[in-house]
């Protein structure tokens, strides 16, 4: 299985090392002529959200990807990535990928002193490692918006259709929970 990381700004090495420990084959998306390339699932890291919506814009990658997502490619957002994904942002009216039936709220757990660590349930299951750093808190879920990971009675990993979202970073912990699940999902997609 070959999986597209974004790879304009923020966490994609972690993300690319993770799916190569799992067995499949990562390449990074950094311009246009790399969507040539075929792939069977995207990863859409952690980082800054609007200097990615920016560049993905600036590069020409924004509407093929938003094509391809909207298609039915399996899709994980984490982080920055929820937010590119999310239909809406709290107290904005720009959006970007708007593929997600969802609203989340930038920064709301906290500034980057404000990073913690916890850990909660994978759909009702073991518990997995959560790191947030500056992230974002999904305050209303739309319809056909299935939770996977629920902590302090919120959501802060969820699935709808093709599209695998976190709050926090998987990516950082040894844990490989949740990008196998994103794996076996695009795996069925197949």
């Amino acid at each position: 299985m070959f999986v597209g990381v974004l790879a304009l700004q923020g966490a994609f090495i972690e993300h690319e090392r993770r799916v190569a420990e799992l067995g499949a084959t990562p390449f990074e998306i950094r311009e246009l002529r790399d969507l040539s390339k075929p792939f069977d699932a995207l990863i859409l890291p952690g980082g800054e959200s609007t200097v990615q919506g920016k560049l993905l814009r600036e590069l020409g990658l924004f509407e093929p990807l938003r094509e391809k997502i909207v298609s039915g490619l399996p899709v994980l957002g984490t982080c920055a990535g929820l937010i590119l994904l999310a239909k809406s942002i709290c107290s904005e009216s720009t959006v970007h990928f708007a593929a997600l039936d969802l609203t989340v709220e930038r920064n709301a757990y906290g500034r980057q002193l404000g990073s913690f660590h916890a850990q909660a349930p994978l759909l009702g299951g073991a518990e997995i490692p959560l790191s947030f750093i500056r992230a974002p808190k999904i305050t209303k879920l739309g319809n056909g918006v299935e939770p996977l990971v629920v902590l302090d009675g919120v959501p802060v990993a969820v699935r709808q259709k093709n599209i695998i979202a976190a709050a926090f970073h998987p990516e950082l912990d040894e844990d490989r929970s949740f990008h196998q699940l994103f794996l076996d999902t695009a795996a069925q997609a197949q």
